[in-house]
């Protein structure tokens, strides 16, 4: 027994002596029921929440609460800040909005290299994946998609700044800012490897990102490098693409209701595919009371279009002083629970629309809403147009009503939890959100972008042809290729892309923020300076930067 035993003792010895030399093997901490870094890149389903969070990342910059993620159409040609102060998160100043240690600036730069630190991490991560080299392949092209996005806003905004294409894992002190050319040049090869390996756009779910929409950005991309053939090609594969096309009949959720096609393609449940929708390309989802929905029905969430855009009716009283609103209705006489903050320029309120202001449905009395009636019945003034008789608080504060576009509000289809009143239609204070999906991207935009590569090369026929798609749907008069400029694609933008394309990045793209500002906003065209085309690096960023040698931009 002794015996026995003392061999027991010297096993355990022989043991311990000859594991514990190694003592760092010994100390390290495996992770067993939580996610660390050493365990969270593992299985394919790791890779994919991470590639999802891209996802998230990229709709909290488009359609936050925070009013940075709306700054690409305040201060624009054409919208600006209906209340007509200094505001700088409005852009009531370029002055104040655009100042290195303020909110705008550092929002958009956080968040965008927070986009793309995530992808770097999934990208050189991926070896260590623990499934097939074709499922690797389609992270990696979701991964260097919304890298490629992310640089796209960065290079517009900053112009030239830091490129990084791997995972930082160290706090870094040194950066440098690399040439605009090279931060293109990542685009194209990023965008070019997505275009490539991304599903076909029958292939994906409603919100994924698929060839097409690669093929998206790297037109735009080649259209900045004057590669023309190149941009026509890559719009091409889009717009020839059988299951593309543009919606020229009623349908969805409302289509039994009056209304247009234009109208339908904004309505709750419309957007996606699913619903028959072959013009989406890539569509922000939103659900309501949803985890990871992003819209709530007890209060402000998310997507702040409506609350921004929509005016304030609900505070209006008739020529008398009397109370002459029953309050914020989810109708088109009121268009929700607006605070008339994003009010459109003369330019793109009248002018823009001139020659077909009648006849463009996009200009329709369901698209742009441009009257407003007393809706109280105890007014005297009940049913009468607040525009042809204002009282004395929309006389005093404009900003109370200006016309406004329907896209970015729900009418007739707030959630139920939203209504005090659902027969009359009253809305709680907790509406203010646009409660539908978004769209990211839709297949006019490459229509416009082919007719911009097309204008480049010279072949102004070609240019005019797929202009005049998106017009004719529109029922809009054809525009003769004589008469296509840059800023008529531009103006047809404005007409088809209200409020959906981020019109700060393709003013800035094309070099025509700073005239068109002076141009046709009344507000801004006095301090908007020559150097406001690019945005200032926060000042934070260089400040921490003591090893390297982040250049601001001149003006800043």
């Amino acid at each position: 027994m002794k015996t026995h035993f003392k061999y027991l003792i010297f096993l355990f010895a022989f043991v311990v002596m000859t594991t514990s030399c190694n003592e760092e093997a010994f100390l390290e901490e495996v992770p067993l029921d939580f996610f660390s870094s050493s365990n969270s890149f593992v299985t394919l389903n790791n890779f994919e929440s991470a590639v999802t969070d891209l996802y998230a990342q990229y709709r909290i910059l488009r359609f936050s609460p925070d009013n940075a993620s709306y700054a690409h159409h305040w201060g624009t040609d054409m919208m600006f800040e209906a209340r007509e102060t200094t505001e700088g998160s409005r852009f009531g100043s370029y002055s104040v909005a655009l100042n290195p240690t303020g909110g705008i600036t550092l929002f958009h730069w956080t968040r965008l290299y927070k986009i793309i630190s995530g992808a770097n991490i999934i990208i050189d991560r991926l070896p260590n994946g623990d499934f097939s080299a074709e499922q690797a392949t389609l992270i990696e092209a979701e991964a260097r998609f919304f890298r490629a996005i992310a640089y796209r806003d960065l290079v517009y905004l900053y112009g030239g700044v830091p490129l990084l294409v791997n995972e930082v894992s160290s706090p870094q002190t040194n950066f440098t800012r690399a040439s605009r050319e090279a931060i293109i040049d990542q685009i194209v090869e990023d965008a070019a490897f997505a275009a490539a390996n991304l599903p076909g756009i029958t292939q994906v779910l409603d919100g994924k990102v698929s060839n097409l929409v690669a093929h998206h950005l790297l037109a735009e991309t080649y259209i900045t490098q004057q590669k023309w053939d190149l941009a026509i090609a890559s719009a091409s594969v889009i717009i020839d693409d059988p299951n593309t096309g543009l919606m020229t009949n009623r349908f969805g959720s409302l289509a039994s209701q009056p209304g247009d096609v234009y109208y339908d393609l904004f309505r709750v449940g419309n957007q996606n595919r699913s619903s028959g929708n072959k013009e989406a390309l890539w569509v922000a989802q939103m659900e309501v009371d949803v985890p990871g929905g992003y819209l709530s029905s007890t209060g402000n969430a998310g997507n702040y279009f409506e609350r921004n855009h929509a005016c304030a009716v609900f505070t209006l009283v008739d020529p008398d002083g009397k109370v002459a609103v029953l309050g914020s209705r989810s109708n088109l006489n009121c268009g929700g629970r607006g605070v008339s903050f994003m009010r459109p320029t003369t330019f793109f309120q009248n002018t823009l629309w001139a020659s077909d202001f009648e006849n463009d449905i996009r200009n329709s009395p369901f698209n742009y809403v441009r009257d407003f009636k007393y809706d109280n019945p105890a007014s005297a003034w009940f049913d009468s147009s607040a525009v042809k008789y204002p009282g004395p608080n929309l006389i005093a504060q404009r900003w109370r009503w200006y016309p406004w576009l329907s896209k970015v509000t729900t009418p007739g289809q707030h959630p139920d939890a939203l209504y005090s009143n659902k027969e009359l239609g009253l809305l709680n204070a907790g509406a203010g959100s646009t409660y539908s999906d978004d769209y990211y991207l839709r297949l006019p935009e490459t229509y416009l972008l082919r007719a911009e590569a097309y204008l480049g090369k010279g072949e102004l026929a070609s240019a005019a042809d797929d202009i005049n798609v998106v017009r004719a749907r529109a029922n809009a008069t054809p525009v003769a290729p004589g008469q296509v400029t840059i800023d008529y694609i531009l103006d047809e933008r404005a007409r088809e892309l209200s409020l959906e394309e981020q019109r700060r990045i393709t003013l800035l793209r094309t070099g025509k923020l700073v005239e068109r500002v002076r141009l046709y906003n009344a507000l801004n065209a006095g301090n908007i300076q020559d150097f406001h085309a690019l945005w200032p690096i926060p000042a934070g960023e260089i400040e921490a930067n003591i090893n390297g040698n982040l250049e601001q931009n001149p003006g800043y």
